[in-house]
């Protein structure tokens, strides 16, 4: 037998116990980094779904409940967590389900309602929040440790039939649109529907892409079908956003995400696509996990002759849910999506766009709510990406697309 000589033996041990020391503190001083550098430049998100989720909660604009978006216990977002996390213009959605569209004016009412909560909260709190209509807004704000509340409607639902509500609409705060969402619209199919009643834009919707251009409001392709897709990319004047999409690559055969054509053709109009945080839509293999964990829930209550929702249920799901824990992504997934989006397109179109507070319990490890934005870029510090590298993914590039759009609005 032959041993090592004492000297090489010395150099291995040292090797093994130095390494790991070694791969701590550059873990630490990417996370460090990374929270220092979340203080100095300016976090977007944007998609953040709290306007809808304080609605169904019967939030009010009264004294006794003027601390709930300041800190809470429940939810994604709240004042305190946003500033830990350095989030200083999230994109308030101003989500309509799309049972909204079936009542004439249903749609057009909600969305007031909840335009006039964020301004409320903006009013109640001006030494924390500020409404926030372009990127100026924003830069001013963040000067002066304010987080801004862009707004973004999230289903172009509330727009009917009426052109002129896109003026409205605009004046009351409205920064971009998402031109559907579950359903096919007025204006659209949705990747959700299977109807296709389109086969893409409708002829009122190809009239809402160009006044959209003209009033100044980002239009949003997240939620849309392909083929509505490329007839916006064909028709618009201006970049678009994708204001909470992933890529498709990471779960083939979801349309709600992009596929690489798209991502491409996205990157040639000028365009930013903005990472979704959901689980789901970052791994296929979390949402097939899911689909195989329901299968086998639902049998078992058929099995035992119970349904989902009565009472009896509860201990059995109960039970099941803690033997089958749900499957999560993680902080490493969502740095892929943005690898493969830069891979494609190139650095100056991929952004944030969280879905926090709209994507329910699928939040991935490390990012599971606002606070959790260092551990990103600490991800993406240690894959290489430099300091302006993250400043364009954090805000500089919506920013672009956003000033454009309000500049081609304005003649420019």
């Amino acid at each position: 037998m032959r041993f090592l000589p004492a000297k090489t033996v010395f150099i291995l041990f040292a090797a093994l116990t130095v390494l790991p020391n070694l791969a701590a503190a550059q873990a630490t001083s990417f996370q460090e980094r990374a929270e220092k550098l979340a203080r100095s430049i300016i976090i977007t998100d944007g998609h953040v779904d709290l306007p809808y989720r304080l609605k169904i909660t019967n939030f009010r604009l009264e004294r006794e409940y003027l601390g709930i978006p300041i800190r809470t216990e429940n939810g994604d977002f709240d004042y305190e967590r946003a500033k830990k996390g350095g989030l200083d213009a999230p994109f308030m959605s101003i989500y309509i389900p799309s049972e909204y569209q079936a009542t004439e004016g249903a749609a057009k009412m909600l969305a007031d309602s909840l335009i006039d909560m964020v301004r409320g909260i903006a009013t109640a709190h001006p030494d924390k929040f500020a409404m926030a209509y372009a990127p100026a807004d924003v830069e001013a704000q963040f000067a002066r440790g304010l987080i801004s509340l862009p707004m973004g409607m999230e289903n172009g639902a509330p727009i009917g039939s009426d052109l002129k509500n896109l003026k409205y609409f605009r004046e009351r705060g409205i920064s971009y649109i998402t031109l559907t969402h579950g359903k096919d619209n007025l204006i659209c199919d949705s990747s959700y529907d299977t109807t296709r009643t389109w086969k893409g834009l409708s002829p009122f919707g190809r009239e809402v892409v160009a006044e959209m251009n003209r009033r100044g409001i980002m239009i949003d392709i997240s939620h849309v079908s392909d083929q509505t897709f490329y007839q916006v990319v064909g028709l618009t004047r201006a970049p678009l956003i994708a204001s909470h999409s992933s890529c498709r690559k990471f779960t083939p055969g979801f349309e709600r995400n992009m596929d690489d054509d798209m991502i491409r053709a996205l990157g040639r109009n000028g365009g930013v696509i903005q990472i979704n945080f959901g689980s789901t839509f970052l791994d296929g293999k979390v949402q097939a996990y899911q689909d195989k964990k329901r299968e086998e829930l639902l049998a078992l209550l058929d099995s035992l002759g119970l349904r989902f929702r009565e009472p009896a249920a509860a201990p059995v799901v109960e039970a099941f849910r803690k033997a089958n824990p749900s499957l999560f992504a993680d902080v490493s997934t969502v740095a892929d999506h943005i690898d493969h989006v830069v891979a494609l397109a190139g650095i100056n179109h991929v952004g944030l766009g969280s879905d926090y507070d709209g994507v329910g319990d699928s939040l991935p490890t490390g990012l599971k709510d606002v606070s959790q934005y260092p551990n990103l870029l600490a991800e993406l510090l240690r894959r290489g990406y430099s300091e302006e590298d993250i400043a364009k993914i954090c805000h500089k590039n919506v920013f672009r697309v956003w000033n454009k759009v309000l500049d081609l609005a304005k003649g420019k």
